[in-house]
């Protein structure tokens, strides 16, 4: 049977998602603990791959096993065997048609920046800190020119491997509460770092470095280089995926967001 499940991990501590060798990753971490549930290896895809540092409140895996366990069985039994930093919060089976990346028609990510002078012992793990005065409205500008299906060549990884840089964002927004404020961003699919260096762009216009009308200039040059530096993985969170209704996934609720 081919099985979903909905996973949440601190990535703190995590040199990403996908296993590599030699290095703590959520897919092998979560693959060992789905491994002593099956009593056989479980080889798990994702719907998106998140990098070191990064964080998920609603990262979608599918695996298939020959093992006959009940949804609640892979839960409780995953958990039992994974460490305090990952957890899974949903299991569903589907069909074997379903595949955790390419049926995902939209994700959804939260970056969060603390803004005030001070560092922050207790946020130092789960938000970007930026000590000069964010002008949101500002920020809010810039995204405008971001929204829509363009090429995003000049945000994205120098190594990253993609066919296409052409990308549908369908919303980005920019708000504050208190001290924090929240780059909200949604999109059929990103690039290697995209996200975080739109909010490393977001940051300068809104330090009053640059111009709303930057953004843009930036989506016309398709040019890396001439953006600005790649914002800290510790603000971004994959905070949802959403599938065709026939999936009957789970639908995330507000408190996953946790701010």
């Amino acid at each position: 049977m081919r099985f979903a499940l909905g996973v949440e991990y601190d990535g703190s501590d995590f040199s990403g998602w996908e296993s590599q060798p030699r290095q703590r990753t959520v897919q092998s971490t979560l693959e060992t603990a789905l491994a002593f549930v099956a009593d056989d290896p479980v080889a798990t895809v994702c719907a998106g791959r998140t990098d070191a540092g990064v964080h998920a409140l609603a990262q979608v895996v599918h695996f298939d096993s020959q093992v006959e366990r009940a949804p609640h069985e892979w839960v409780l039994g995953a958990n039992s065997n994974l460490p305090g930093d990952v957890s899974v919060r949903w299991a569903n089976p589907v069909a074997e048609l379903f595949h955790a990346r390419y049926s995902a028609v939209c994700r959804y990510y939260r970056y969060v920046i603390q803004n005030r002078r001070e560092r922050s012992a207790l946020l130092r793990q789960r938000a970007a800190w930026e000590r000069s005065p964010l002008e949101v409205a500002a920020m809010g500008a810039a995204a405008e020119y971001l929204v829509g299906e363009q090429d995003f060549s000049s945000f994205r990884a120098a190594g990253c491997q993609a066919k296409s840089a052409v990308r549908n964002v369908v919303h980005l927004e920019v708000h504050r509460r208190g001290d924090l404020v929240f780059i909200d961003i949604a999109a059929n699919a990103f690039l290697q770092h995209m996200v975080r260096n739109v909010a490393g762009v977001l940051i300068e216009i809104g330090k009053g470095k640059r111009e709303p009308a930057w953004a843009g200039e930036l989506i016309e040059a398709r040019d890396r280089t001439r953006g600005a530096a790649t914002a800290p993985p510790q603000g971004l969170y994959l905070s949802r995926i959403d599938y065709p209704p026939e999936h009957e996934l789970p639908a995330v609720s507000p408190e996953w967001l946790l701010w």
